[in-house]
């Protein structure tokens, strides 16, 4: 009871250094995969080499899926280019031809020829002779 008594003093909680065993090396004797090898032993067989094949499948799935998804692209990129691509370029190059006929046309003609629908080389008709 004195120990514990007020006038006893100050009490050590902590052990002494001698008595620290080296738990600090045992720690860095282990790398990072052996350890979590060691996990892998409290679980049984069949839940590892489930665990393995799922794991398997899941890789093979996402090449397949990788290649496939790189296939489409390839066909979907090509098959674009060769059919849609032409096809607006032409009527770029139309919508280009008629923005010059009527430049042309107002030009030739005044500022409200190139707003008229009629065909070029024709007269538009009198307003008094319909």
């Amino acid at each position: 009871m004195q120990a514990l008594s007020p006038g006893a003093g100050p009490v050590d909680t902590r052990p002494h250094e001698d008595d620290i065993e080296g738990d600090e090396d045992e720690d860095l004797d282990e790398t990072l995969l052996e350890r979590l090898w060691g996990l892998t032993e409290m679980f049984p067989d069949t839940l590892r080499s489930a665990a393995e094949v799922s794991a398997q499948h899941s890789l093979s799935i996402a090449k397949k899926l990788y290649s496939f998804s790189r296939t489409a692209l390839w066909v979907g990129s090509t098959s674009f280019m060769i059919l849609v691509l032409p096809v607006v370029f032409e009527t770029e190059r139309l919508q280009l031809e008629q923005q010059q006929l009527q430049q042309q046309r107002q030009i030739l003609l005044g500022p409200n020829a190139g707003m008229s629908g009629g065909m070029p080389g024709m007269m538009s008709p009198a307003p008094g002779k319909l």
